[in-house]
């Protein structure tokens, strides 16, 4: 008998800002729509684990889309995107997410995202509070500004295997190496120009500073996790988030970095379980 996972992947097509795109998304589960945003430059092999995980699954109705340019999301077919910079934006980035619940006929999912997800977590706690049922944000922020990073990661002289490296020193060194390698090599595979576009998203167009206090925790929960050993998002830096979003719950995640899901998956449930739990259980 061959050995069989239940995730099944299927493509949905989803119309934002005019534009059709044929978006490729695994799921698993039956209960509560669970979406899961995968980091920059990467894609939604990030969260197998917990696509994976029984107990979860018994919940939530798991979904991990690739966003489109990343994964098996390929660019449209109706406009000539080479020809223009890929650049992620924020208004982008909320209406995927919304337009993709919609098309699924989800009734008020979870969102939890990490990373560059992990930023939208309180975006879309702002900007649509109603269309989700809680937010979980992994290693997200008030918002960071330095791009003067960007042109490193669309270089001629750089390829994806700097990129690959360069993840790896965002882990902590309590992960297993087979999943610290695993995540490096989901980074060594997206286009060359999608690192730095969703990174325009990351330090420029995400900035909650003069907002996160219009957040209102009673109308959508708000979950925020952060690793012990992540040097782009500190546990400082989400505890300054959550100290601005009345109501709001932190968690420093030890003996974690940056991709808690997918490099040592085992303690990130450790933080994510009693979350799962009391969105349920309410």
């Amino acid at each position: 008998m061959a050995k069989l996972e239940t995730i099944s992947g299927k493509y949905v097509y989803i119309e934002v800002h005019g534009i059709e795109y044929r978006v490729y998304f695994e799921e698993n589960g039956k209960g509560i729509p669970l979406i899961c945003q995968h980091t920059a430059g990467s894609d939604g092999r990030q969260w197998r684990h917990l696509l994976n995980d029984s107990e979860i699954t018994s919940l939530y109705r798991v979904i991990a889309p690739d966003l489109p340019y990343h994964g098996k999301s390929l660019p449209p077919e109706s406009i000539e995107w080479w020809k223009e910079e890929y650049k992620l934006t924020k208004s982008f980035f909320i209406d995927f997410h919304v337009n993709l619940s919609r098309s699924l006929g989800l009734q008020k999912p979870v969102y939890m995202g990490c990373s560059m997800g992990g930023h939208l977590a309180p975006d879309l706690a702002l900007e649509r509070p109603n269309e989700f049922r809680a937010v979980i944000g992994v290693e997200a922020s008030l918002g960071v500004t330095h791009p003067a990073e960007l042109q490193w990661h669309h270089h001629p002289r750089i390829g994806n295997d700097f990129r690959a490296h360069a993840m790896s020193g965002m882990m902590a060194p309590h992960s297993l190496e087979k999943y610290r390698r695993e995540t490096m090599w989901e980074y060594s595979q997206s286009g060359p120009p999608v690192f730095k576009g969703d990174l325009y998203y990351y330090f420029i167009e995400h900035n909650l500073t003069d907002s996160a206090w219009k957040i209102d925790t009673s109308c959508i929960p708000v979950y925020l996790l952060t690793g012990e050993y992540d040097p782009a998002t500190s546990p400082e830096d989400t505890r300054k988030l959550a100290e601005q979003i009345k109501g709001s719950k932190f968690n420093e995640m030890k003996g974690l970095g940056h991709f808690g899901m997918s490099e040592n998956f085992g303690a990130f449930k450790k933080y994510l379980m009693p979350i799962l739990k009391e969105i349920a259980g309410s």
